[in-house]
């Protein structure tokens, strides 16, 4: 019985050395492919002697700092040289635990090299890009752990599209008739805890299939608000009821004159600010508290989790509604962080890209909110292809961020980590 058991672990190690040997001979070669890409379609057209200009100042930013100009070609080698070296050495050795970093660095080095080469010969505002990035990450990064909240206690919520526009036009309501913006935000993150536990009285309580009840809770939530929307606060005697206002800008005390990076990351209104707060927070409570790791082992092994006396239903409960009301917060930025009023489907799904950067952060917050920062970067430069000096349609540039999501979870990292009782109903014994 030893014999077969020891024979046995010996064929699991082996498989599992073969499965790292595979992944670290793909994730190599992606490296080389993203080298060879660069010379072969970015540097081989090009004039030795072209600069790319990038503009290192956003729009209106106080705080000036001298444009970066480069010769293109150059750099371009220089960044393929590194790439194909990190991907030579990612082949022989590995990285071991610093490969998905080094891939990061080279899928930022790809994207930067992407950047240079369609500026060449002009120029491009690198800094107001990545202002624009910032900014529109917030919802995407918000909607991501409205996503982790629930997925880690084994809930699954789709329906943080329609949890988002239900908060946009309940916080518009009330914060026009209050004439107070913190209002608005208090209605509109009250207003997601309700629809978060609604779906969790669905799921939990009645069993009802999970993509289901979040199915429901988007129509629902498109339907109403469309129709009290066109009913009502878009009619010329209700104007007063979609005048809400906006959150004003914070320029951070010293942070917000640092050249680039101040007007980048420190002058925006508080939802930026509260983006990257959540984070910090959620991280910390999910992997560093007793609450989190309850939370956890609900999503991972109920039936355990119930046996150490968890109460488990209580803590699904208590998971969608927080879920529920982080996606509320991040509605509410529609209508008092970003518009100043409320329009029909104003979300446009940014619910569902947030379930996709979630995905591509592999259920961490702060994996959510580099992927929020991809897709932020990709919208920001699809909005902009037009100023830039190569002939590709912006759709495309929109769908890139998509297309490395399937990418890297189906052929180069694997499977996701998903907690794995979620989307399973727990049936108390």
């Amino acid at each position: 019985m030893s014999t077969q058991t020891e024979t046995k672990t010996i064929q699991i190690s082996k498989g599992i050395l073969k499965l790292e040997r595979r992944k670290r001979i793909i994730m190599g070669a992606v490296f080389l492919v993203a080298a060879l890409f660069i010379w072969l379609m970015f540097v081989s057209d090009l004039d030795p002697g072209v600069e790319t200009r990038f503009v290192m100042t956003p729009g209106g930013a106080s705080a000036e700092a001298p444009d970066w100009v480069f010769p293109t070609s150059v750099y371009l080698n220089i960044i393929a040289g590194i790439s194909a070296m990190l991907g030579a050495y990612q082949i022989i050795r590995g990285f071991g635990k610093r490969t998905y970093s080094i891939l990061a660095l080279v899928a930022i080095m790809f994207i930067f090299s992407f950047l240079a080469w369609a500026t060449a010969g002009g120029s491009t505002n690198l800094a107001g890009l990545l202002r624009i990035m910032v900014v529109r990450a917030v919802p995407l990064t918000l909607g991501a752990m409205s996503g982790i909240l629930c997925e880690r206690a084994g809930i699954i919520n789709i329906a943080i599209e329609g949890m988002m526009l239900t908060a946009a036009f309940v916080s518009t309501v009330f914060a026009s008739l209050s004439g107070s913006l913190i209002v608005g935000l208090l209605a509109g993150v009250i207003s997601g805890g309700i629809m978060g536990l609604i779906h969790g009285f669905l799921c939990i309580k009645y069993k009802i299939n999970q993509i289901i009840s979040g199915t429901v809770i988007n129509i629902f939530a498109t339907g109403i608000t469309s129709y009290l929307s066109s009913k009502y606060i878009q009619k010329v005697d209700y104007q007063y009821l979609n005048e809400p206002g906006m959150f004003p800008q914070i320029n951070v005390p010293i942070l917000s004159k640092i050249p680039f990076i101040g007007p980048i990351l420190f002058s925006h209104n508080m939802f930026v600010f509260a983006m990257f707060i959540f984070v910090a927070l959620l991280t910390f409570l999910l992997f560093k508290t007793r609450w989190g790791l309850r939370l956890r082992s609900v999503g991972e092994h109920p039936k355990a989790a119930d046996t150490l006396g968890i109460n488990v239903f209580k803590t699904q409960y208590m998971a969608v509604i927080l879920g529920g009301m982080m996606a509320g917060f991040g509605g509410t930025y529609f209508s008092l962080g970003s518009s100043g009023r409320f329009d029909e489907v104003m979300t446009a799904g940014r619910g569902f890209i947030g379930l996709a950067a979630m995905i591509f952060g592999n259920w961490h917050p702060v994996g959510a909110m580099g992927a929020g920062f991809l897709f932020g970067f990709f919208d920001s430069l699809s909005v902009r292809a037009s100023l830039l000096q190569v002939n590709l349609p912006s759709e495309f540039l929109g769908m890139a961020p998509y297309l490395a999501t399937i990418i890297i979870l189906a052929g180069v990292i694997g499977r996701g980590h998903a907690p794995a009782a979620e989307g399973e109903p727990y049936e108390k014994e």
